[in-house]
């Protein structure tokens, strides 16, 4: 049967769910658009008199396209020229989904969206569901061909891969516009120690060019070498305009729930520098560079009162 009027708001009613479920899952909201708008497509062409429960249908549905998804992933990210890193989602921006809960909160910050590639689709699926869109066992099981005693145990080995031993500050926006404010004014001293002193011992930088923006292909690992890269990184430097465009404004605000900075060039979005904060410290920067992982960004940042840079880097 053709789908009612009705029936395609019923659709659009759940789809920033599905989307925030998908983005969860494959770190890439371009995919997620895709998986949700291919589940649609499924459930146009299913006999719908036979669909008790909209919702649940709709996200096995989903759950299933984004596993097939996530394995052949594997096989393209061996291929990705350098690190790979999820595409970053500004403040603001719907696909974060519900963050009512530290649990939520937690499953879409970019660390954990980091973190998540050593999971097995399937332990990611179930961290997920039930820790960030509260399934219980019961239904996750279903959702995947599982007994619930396996959903438990997943979820179990999940949060154990996903432990690196720190724990993760909670941090408000106007904490976190701090924290970028005080790190960038350490950085562009010229000074090495400054900088230092805000991070943890064991600090990592990491970046995201895609092979399209130049990107070093392994993490810088410690203060002292994380700091000194962290200085070069703002030095002024003509070729460093030539790649961007221009000279970046740049600007603190916050991607995935993180403190970040965002370097913008005529209006178009160039890098977003997350950074992961520990009471210790800044334990982590991960740099998203790739102009495919921005697009999104830069539409939301157009449409967003962001005031005016904190200064022009370059």
């Amino acid at each position: 049967m053709p789908l009612t009027v009705q029936d395609v708001d019923r659709f659009e009613s759940l789809r920033p769910r599905l989307e925030a479920i998908a983005y969860r899952l494959l770190g890439s909201a371009g995919e997620a658009e895709d998986v949700v708008q291919e589940t649609f497509l499924r459930w146009q062409a299913a006999d719908t008199g036979h669909i008790e429960v909209l919702e649940a249908w709709l996200t096995r549905v989903l759950t299933n396209l984004c596993l097939n998804l996530l394995t052949s992933a594997r096989a393209r990210r061996e291929r990705y020229v350098g690190q790979w890193l999820p595409e970053p989602l500004l403040e603001g921006d719907a696909m974060l989904g519900p963050a009512g809960t530290v649990e939520q909160r937690e499953s879409v910050s970019y660390a954990v969206l980091t973190l998540m590639e050593r999971l097995s689709p399937n332990e990611r699926a179930v961290y997920v569901l039930r820790e960030a869109f509260d399934y219980p066992h019961r239904e996750v099981a279903e959702i995947l061909g599982i007994t619930e005693a396996a959903s438990q145990q997943i979820l179990h080995r999940a949060k154990k891969h996903l432990t690196d031993g720190r724990a993760r500050a909670e941090i408000d926006r106007a904490a976190a516009r701090r924290i970028v404010e005080e790190f960038l004014s350490a950085a562009t001293t010229g000074e090495t120690e400054p900088l230092v002193r805000l991070l943890t011992a064991d600090v990592v930088s990491v970046g995201d060019g895609g092979g399209k923006v130049p990107a070093r292909t392994r993490p810088f690992e410690g203060a002292l070498a994380v700091a000194k890269f962290m200085r070069g990184l703002f030095r002024p430097a003509r070729s460093k305009r030539a790649l961007v465009g221009g000279s970046p404004a740049i600007h603190a605000w916050t991607a995935n729930g993180d403190p970040a900075v965002v370097a913008v060039v005529d209006g178009r979005v160039v890098g977003i520098v997350c950074l992961e904060v520990t009471a210790d410290g800044i334990a982590a920067f991960r740099a998203q560079a790739n102009p495919d992982k921005l697009e999104r960004a830069t539409g939301l940042w157009a449409a967003t009162d962001h005031g005016e840079p904190l200064f022009h880097a370059f």
